[in-house]
């Protein structure tokens, strides 16, 4: 149902060939990004769990802005997100970034490398969860970015809101899970059914929070930004 003031003429849909348009709208990755999309590409299925091309400009420009010198990253797999917030933040700034899995860890460490952010990237092995509950109780976040397993987004929620200093962002990647968010029952199998019913009542206790401000981008597949008060 359309919010308080839509105008459901200026809603168009983005078709693959207006998302490539959109991406070809956007500045180029540099040779660093690149590569890695590239090399992320060639792990295979693997490879959607990365953020799009334009989704890491956007990142570090949201870091830029925010002149954010404490970001976490929950979910690092080849490290684009990390090394995208890495190039936003202000001088003597770190991200946090954490991931259950080890695997492209040596991918992502080569090229933060290459780009000249590994000192500003503190990667933590292990649960999400575990991450956020060791930080110190006077830690504040900038940015808190959530683009892990989706049926813990709630959870992952619960701990990040208390991090965030007033001002501060937090951003939610995959909002729309392929669209199943407006019709779960659509979902072809069980688990993407309970996925999207999660992320569709999160979606809709974020927008309800009287502690943000929400804003949902349709980019790639759905970036929430939510600003705390």
């Amino acid at each position: 149902m359309p919010g308080a003031g839509s105008v459901d003429v200026k809603h168009l849909p983005v078709t693959p060939a207006l998302a490539r348009y959109l991406a070809c709208s956007s500045t180029a990755p540099d040779p660093v990004t690149a590569s890695l999309i590239e090399r992320t590409v060639a792990t295979g299925d693997a490879a959607g769990m990365m953020v799009q091309a334009e989704q890491a400009t956007l990142l570090t420009m949201l870091a830029a802005l925010a002149g954010a010198r404490s970001v976490v990253d929950i979910g690092t797999f080849t490290g684009l997100s990390a090394l995208s917030f890495a190039r936003g933040l202000a001088l003597g700034g770190q991200v946090i970034t954490c991931d259950n899995d080890a695997r492209w860890h040596d991918l992502a460490a080569e090229h933060w490398n290459r780009a000249g952010v590994a000192d500003r990237i503190d990667f933590r092995l292990g649960p999400a969860a575990k991450t956020l509950r060791a930080l110190p109780e006077t830690f504040r976040a900038d940015i808190v970015f959530i683009d892990a397993d989706k049926m813990n987004y709630p959870g992952y929620v619960d701990l990040a809101l208390p991090l965030l200093r007033p001002g501060g962002l937090l951003l939610l990647d995959n909002v729309l899970l392929d669209g199943y968010v407006a019709s779960p029952d659509l979902a072809d199998n069980a688990l993407l059914r309970r996925c999207a019913q999660t992320m569709a009542a999160l979606n809709a206790r974020i927008a309800a929070d009287d502690r943000l401000d929400v804003v949902m981008l349709p980019i790639a597949d759905g970036l929430t930004l939510a600003r705390r008060r």
